[in-house]
């Protein structure tokens, strides 16, 4: 049952996260990006099963995106490790934090070299987008999520 309910969980993220991004692809993709898909970065806090969710989610999310397999590779990698180190945020106001460092450095990197966009700026305009999506939309989904948490992701107690 534990095994079932962890590969539904990451399944139906991995399919919110894609579908939102792809949907907002507009501003999901490019120097200048607020991706409302990284809101939900804040669910390793809830359960681990989103940390493979994010991850696909991310694949799905950058074969769409147009950067080739740099961005689907390296993007969705940076995205791993940053839903890794959230689920690991030893205080919930930290949890957002990762996926905006993370991804403000790899996907800067990525910008910097498939389009030479000055990588400073790109890291700072792609780590202004996650700081919008990761707290701005993020964080009061986590404080919101937090009261029903024992429901939506069938915790025992």
């Amino acid at each position: 049952m534990k095994k079932t309910l962890f590969i539904v969980q990451a399944s139906v993220i991995a399919a919110v996260y894609a579908s939102l991004t792809i949907l907002f692809a507009p501003i999901s993709y490019g120097q200048i990006q607020v991706r409302i898909s990284e809101a939900l970065t804040i669910l390793p806090f809830f359960t681990p099963a989103a940390i493979p969710g994010l991850f696909v989610g991310c694949i799905i999310a950058n074969i769409f995106g147009g950067n080739g397999m740099i961005d689907i590779v390296f993007g969705s990698l940076a995205s791993l490790i940053a839903a890794y180190l959230s689920y690991r945020a030893p205080k919930k106001w930290m949890v957002p934090l990762p996926p905006v460092i993370i991804n403000g450095i790899v996907i800067g990197f990525i910008l910097n070299y498939l389009y030479k966009y000055p990588l400073l700026i790109s890291m700072a305009w792609v780590s202004l987008g996650q700081l919008l999506a990761c707290y701005v939309l993020g964080y009061p989904l986590l404080l919101t999520l937090e009261r029903y948490e024992d429901i939506i992701f069938q915790k025992e107690g």
